[in-house]
């Protein structure tokens, strides 16, 4: 994977975290210094080989002619699965801090940690809080030392021969030193990683760096279930493998909504985010079990990468816990958004912020839907994201007033069925890279689609069928044909024949039935108010 460099002329810069390849490859290389006496190992770095022969594609380091695996086969389809492995073949893995300089965190921090994650959780061993907090025992290690001097922490029993396996315990002294602490904040969770670690691990992994866009064929597989016109697909297409925003705008029940939810089902590759930031010494959750789905391992915790810290310690993950590996988020919201929910949300009781919609989707796709139809002004919530969309960072602000700079890293989606120039000027529009009308299906699409439905309900398809509903209601009463309508009307008349206790079949008679209930016709024939054209 080719890594994007981020620079911001605000901050100095922070020295990279190393990959889990170069970590590897440096161990590797420090063994087989060791076995040698001290003397310096040739090294030579994924793409390339003593012998001129390409390495294989999970990169070699070679120590005195011996090939030795950075990442072998097993590990990295654990950790990304064959399926991402094919589109992303060198993909982004945060590697462990081995010092607390690392983390990014203050002594202070971590010995405040330690001290809730006791309160709240009762007697652990130094194992366990290591695993909750989710670092090494050796980087904790020193904040309960401390704790213990300050006779805040005690030693009640152990279950081994080194500090790890000790059960460790609060004074009285320190209940009541946590109880102080808690009223400033409540979060007891993993440990943070910094914002500028947040940031470049975004940049990392943003859609736009993937080696590999999807295919016209990838896209066509992924609306399969659909029937979109050519024209829409032209269009669709190029969006999609671009990875930028996109206006959906048409009438309802044409398949706006079910168009959004199958671009995101597009973005398969998985990638890590940090359960929590820290932002100007606060704590901002991030993952949100509702919009990010875990990447299953076939275990509870995921995988372990074999790295023993010390004979005493054992093996432990070479990744960093911090992070957790989750599908491409997609983050749906409709007409009930405010203003309030594109900043942070500050929890006055537990003292913790909540990440937005448009962090909690950061590597993956916001959609609004009903655009218009939200709580504010379309023009409100529109100017809310001019700078995001031409910029790529959003500026989110603390209730103390603090204002910073977060990445803006999602596909943007918006869908609407009003009219696009009641709801948006040029200004804005030019910052949307494209705009997507999705039309009435023609009477070949109603045809394709009918006959979807009828095989997903198990009912007999009927040509006829098709050709009484235009007649009698597309072109008698002036209804026009939306995409929703085929599975509509075959759910009423699905529905009708089971209640009736008889097999469904497309009548002529059942589909009046269902259709006169579904269109909402009136006695006179008409429909009870020309503006209503679906109810979907």
């Amino acid at each position: 994977m080719s890594f994007i460099p981020v620079v911001f002329p605000t901050k100095p810069k922070k020295p990279k975290k190393k990959s889990v390849r170069e970590l590897r490859a440096e161990k590797a290389a420090e063994a087989a210094k060791t076995a040698t006496g001290g003397a310096a190992p040739t090294y030579y770095p994924p793409g390339t080989s003593a012998t001129g022969q390409p390495p294989s594609p999970t990169g070699r380091v070679v120590v005195d002619g011996d090939r030795r695996p950075v990442l072998d086969p097993d590990v990295l389809a654990a950790v990304v699965g064959p399926r991402e492995r094919d589109l992303h073949p060198d993909p982004w893995i945060p590697a462990r801090p081995e010092t607390v300089e690392e983390t990014g965190l203050t002594h202070e921090f971590l010995t405040e940690l330690v001290l809730k994650h006791l309160y709240v959780r009762g007697a652990k061993s130094g194992h366990e809080l290591a695993k909750t907090i989710c670092l090494l025992f050796p980087l904790i290690e020193t904040a309960i030392t401390d704790l213990r001097q300050r006779r805040l922490v005690e030693v009640t029993k152990s279950s081994g021969n080194n500090q790890a396996a000790y059960i460790y315990n609060l004074t009285n002294e320190g209940r009541i030193r946590t109880r102080e602490l808690l009223e400033g904040s409540r979060y007891v969770g993993p440990a943070p990683i910094q914002l500028d670690e947040f940031k470049e691990a975004v940049m990392n992994q943003r859609l736009q760096s993937l080696d590999r866009r999807l295919t016209r064929a990838e896209i066509a597989e992924g609306f399969s279930d659909l029937v979109l016109s050519d024209e829409a697909m032209a269009t669709l297409g190029p969006a999609i493998a671009s990875a930028r925003s996109i206006f959906l705008h048409g009438y309802p029940g044409n398949g706006k909504t079910s168009i959004a939810e199958r671009v995101s089902r597009l973005m398969t590759i998985p990638m890590y985010i940090p359960y929590a930031v820290l932002v100007e010494g606060e704590v901002m959750l991030l993952y949100d079990p509702r919009y990010h789905e875990r990447v299953d391992f076939g275990d509870e915790e995921g995988p372990d990468i074999p790295e023993s810290v010390s004979p005493l310690l054992g093996p432990a993950p070479l990744t960093d816990q911090r992070y957790v590996c989750v599908e491409r988020p997609s983050v749906f919201v409709g007409g009930e958004l405010t203003m309030d929910e594109l900043d942070l949300q500050y929890d006055p009781y537990t003292k913790v912020y909540t990440a937005p919609f448009q962090l909690k989707a950061v590597g993956g796709a916001l959609i609004i839907d009903d655009f218009g139809r939200q709580r504010m002004p379309p023009d409100e919530l529109l100017n809310r994201w001019i700078v995001p969309l031409e910029k790529q960072v959003d500026f989110l602000s603390s209730h103390s007033g603090v204002r910073f700079e977060v990445p803006f890293e999602c596909l943007l989606i918006f869908a609407t069925n009003l009219d696009p120039s009641d709801l948006v000027d040029e200004a804005f529009l030019r910052r949307i890279n494209y705009k997507i009308e999705v039309k009435d299906p023609d009477r070949e699409a109603y045809e394709k689609i009918f006959k979807l439905v009828c095989s997903g309900l198990g009912v007999r398809y009927e040509p006829a069928a098709v050709e009484h509903i235009f007649n009698t209601y597309y072109g008698e009463k002036g209804i026009s044909p939306r995409g929703c309508h085929p599975r509509d009307i075959l759910n009423h008349l699905k529905a009708a024949a089971v209640y009736e206790g008889v097999s469904a079949e497309l009548s002529p008679g059942a589909l009046d039935q269902a259709c006169r209930s579904y269109f909402l016709i009136m006695e006179s024939g008409k429909m009870s108010d020309p503006d209503i054209r679906s109810l979907a």
